[in-house]
């Protein structure tokens, strides 16, 4: 390994692993409680993190029963902190028409995933198809993100 010092800064060029995991992802939200309800109610989700941050928002994670140490962030788009005004307003528009596709998660039976989901209220976009990569539907959140529900192939 080569190492370089510079004052106080030493530089090693022989890293090898540098991100090991990915621990947190944020999902933009419209209103939190709501998302809290979806997450927790509706998919089964367990609350890791519920704590205040101050004008009106919190930091709120979630995560599937059977995947705890990967939290979901669910973000309020607000003006102040991250957003300007035109900003917050631009990104709640976008989440309300369903542009963003936030992510595949996986089951072991699409189909009564599916139906168990139907039956709580979860808004599908795509009954349960098969895929070369195996079976999917899609499905909306309570703000209008779209995920994908696979029961994936394996190799």
């Amino acid at each position: 390994m080569q190492t370089i010092t510079c004052g106080n800064l030493i530089v090693n060029h022989n890293i090898k692993h540098m991100i090991t995991t990915l621990t947190h992802m944020n999902v933009f939200v419209l209103n939190q409680d709501s998302a809290y309800e979806f997450y927790t109610k509706k998919l089964g989700f367990k609350v890791i993190v519920d704590v205040p941050m101050g004008n009106g928002q919190r930091w709120l994670t979630v995560a599937p029963p059977e995947h705890p140490d990967f939290e979901i962030n669910l973000t309020l788009v607000a003006e102040g902190h991250w957003y300007g005004k035109e900003a917050a307003e631009s990104l709640r528009e976008l989440i309300k028409a369903g542009t963003f596709g936030c992510g595949v998660f996986t089951c072991n039976d699409v189909y009564a995933t599916y139906e168990e989901l139907k039956a709580k209220g979860v808004e599908f976009t795509k009954a349960p198809k098969k895929e070369f990569y195996g079976t999917e539907a899609l499905f909306k959140d309570d703000s209008g993100n779209w995920f994908s529900l696979a029961q994936l192939v394996k190799n």
